[in-house]
């Protein structure tokens, strides 16, 4: 597969041009990369009108996933999460509710996204008892249910899946019950851009998803920042002609190039070696959870490319499992309290797979029971998240907060299930689940 942005890149260099435009390093600088980093000069194309090399790699990109339309994002998925949102609410049937049903467990990009456009939001509950914030399972019965107790259908149901543990929702059935309905499906799969390149595709536009982002940099072989948007090829008409418009509205007029052409890059690799790679890692990968099961860990979550040990089921707090896996040479995604996670991608080999094992060979599981946590809190709401996240704020001790409104997202990691979410108000619940996650401050109304 062609790569136009990559070799425009090389060419350019290549021509010893004297730079008199940005940025201004010129070329020149400590890093190695700034010969690289480059403005939209003449021939290079501009992101948010693309019609020249970017244009032609994101149908690139497009064909390899097979989406009706796929665009860059240099700002990761956030700047993708504004533009569907944009997007689906300017969908809406005339005279709807500016109102999206969406999981709890979104990302924090999802309610900034919700403040500068002022939508109202209806919450998805876990279903089911669980200790992590970072966790929220929404059955196809469950969101049935949500929606037939709603006034006035949503413009979009909107969910995260891979979760932050790897727990993977049912994308074919919650999108059957939606387009039912007449109800765009919208998912951050940010956690799952590899996801269509296993031998059984299953990423959510494959499933059924009018809307998707996927965080490339997360799983692929793409520079912090490189993310896709998708659009579906059976998505609401006019989406996918609004999408440059609706990514313009949020996103930065200086892209950068670094990133872009790892975005293309990828799609060489994507098109060649890169799904075979990342299937030999998933099938090595479970292989190592089988091991880890049989030795007495106990995992949580299905998603191929994702390890989560539920370290307080297996005796162990999720911090002290992570130092422990440090010392023997490996650095895990996130640890807490309860769980650890650890992500591999096709990049990962064979010898950090066996690091990996090694490292947990340098302990064992034990016995006891994990401590409860506190249930979720479902907080009081007193102010829209627009009113409440941009009212006048200040930064108190928790304890100090009770019966004062949330400003800002109160959430130990995203993507995750906020303790409270901005216009909620600070409940004796809220407090004890802080305390039970080590959060001291919060950001309250004035």
């Amino acid at each position: 597969m062609e790569t136009p942005i990559l070799d425009f890149l090389r060419g350019y260099q290549r021509e010893g041009m004297s730079r008199f435009h940005m940025p201004g390093h010129k070329g020149m600088g400590p890093l190695g990369c700034e010969d690289w980093d480059i403005t939209e000069v003449e021939g290079a194309d501009a992101l948010y009108e693309a019609e020249g090399i970017i244009a032609r790699s994101e149908e690139n990109a497009g064909r390899l996933f097979g989406s009706g339309r796929t665009l860059y994002s240099t700002e990761g998925s956030s700047q993708c999460i504004r533009a569907m949102l944009t997007l689906a609410l300017q969908n809406r049937p005339a005279g709807s509710a500016p109102t999206v049903l969406a999981g709890r467990n979104a990302h924090k990009s999802f309610l900034y996204a919700a403040a500068l456009l002022d939508l109202e939001v209806e919450w998805l509950w876990p279903e089911g008892e669980g200790r992590s914030l970072c966790s929220c399972p929404i059955t196809p019965e469950g969101l049935e249910r949500a929606l037939s107790a709603m006034e006035r259908p949503p413009f979009a149901v909107y969910i995260t899946s891979p979760d932050y543990l790897g727990e993977v929702a049912d994308i074919a059935a919650l999108g059957e019950i939606c387009h039912r309905r007449g109800i765009p499906l919208v998912v951050d799969n940010a956690h799952g851009a590899y996801l269509h390149f296993l031998g059984k595709p299953c990423h959510p536009l494959d499933l059924g998803a009018d809307l998707c982002c996927d965080s490339a940099h997360k799983t692929l072989p793409v520079l912090t920042g490189g993310a896709y948007l998708h659009i579906s090829q059976s998505a609401p008409k006019g989406m996918a002609e609004r999408a440059k418009g609706a990514m313009g509205l949020f996103g930065s007029t200086s892209p950068s190039y670094l990133t872009l052409a790892s975005l293309d890059a990828c799609n060489g690799w994507l098109a060649g070696e890169g799904p075979g790679r990342i299937r030999a890692v998933a099938e090595g990968l479970a292989k190592g959870k089988a091991e880890l099961i049989q030795q007495g860990w106990r995992l949580w979550g299905e998603e191929p490319l994702k390890l989560t040990v539920d370290a307080a089921a297996s005796g162990w707090r999720g911090d002290e499992l992570g130092d422990l896996l440090r010392v023997g040479g490996v650095e895990p995604e996130f640890a807490d309290r309860d769980y650890v996670v650890l992500m591999a991608s096709g990049n990962t080999d064979g010898e950090d797979l066996q690091k990996l094992a090694d490292a947990f060979a340098c302990g064992r599981p034990l016995s006891g029971e994990p401590v409860a946590a506190p249930a979720p809190t479902r907080g009081k709401r007193v102010m829209s998240i627009r009113q409440a996240m941009l009212s006048p704020q200040e930064e108190r001790p928790v304890e100090e907060c009770l019966g004062r409104v949330c400003a800002a997202p109160a959430v130990s990691c995203p993507p995750a299930v906020p303790i409270l979410v901005c216009g909620e108000v600070v409940d004796q619940a809220a407090v004890e689940r802080f305390r039970y996650h080590g959060i001291d401050r919060c950001a309250v109304v004035k």
